[in-house]
């Protein structure tokens, strides 16, 4: 399991899409977190957050990116995937990473209330489970944060 090559040349170009995603979900209501899937340093799947729009409490964007993934490949293992994510995975898509067996992880922004992955738990690490899965984390963290924020003030 490893980070795509390509993404760790260069995260930002992929996080620049994870976060354009993020953008359409805020448009849309849903809190602005987008993901991207990349394989051999192509993008091949794009979700952005929907709980508000599908009305599913599941229906984050690491969640829609595993489905779609799993779904148009016919395979629930992703080895070869490497997911970009505006923001650190929550216990629940931090436990769908692992449970496809993603190759990789790469975050932006950390969640002081809700990190799975570095900030409340370690779930891509913990020798305990029987997938582990390398991270990058912090790319692009200010404007990923600063898109979270921004949604948040306007909402209040």
């Amino acid at each position: 399991m490893s980070i795509d090559a390509a993404v760790l040349a260069d995260p930002g170009r992929f996080m620049a899409e994870a976060l354009d995603a993020a953008r359409e979900a805020g448009d849309a209501g849903d809190v602005p977190i987008g993901a991207v899937a990349v394989v051999d340093g192509a993008v091949v799947a794009t979700a952005a957050n929907r709980r508000e729009r599908d009305r599913d409490p599941t229906a984050h964007a690491e969640v829609l990116l595993v489905r779609e993934l799993a779904r148009a490949r016919g395979d629930w293992r992703l080895g070869d995937v490497t997911v970009v994510v505006t923001l650190e995975p929550c216990p629940m898509c931090a436990g769908a990473l692992w449970a496809a067996r993603v190759g990789g992880l790469v975050y932006g922004a950390v969640d002081p209330k809700a990190g799975a992955i570095v900030t409340l738990h370690g779930l891509a690490s913990d020798p305990r489970l029987n997938h582990e899965y390398p991270v990058l984390g912090g790319v692009l963290a200010e404007e990923c944060g600063t898109l979270l924020s921004d949604f948040f003030r306007a909402a209040r």
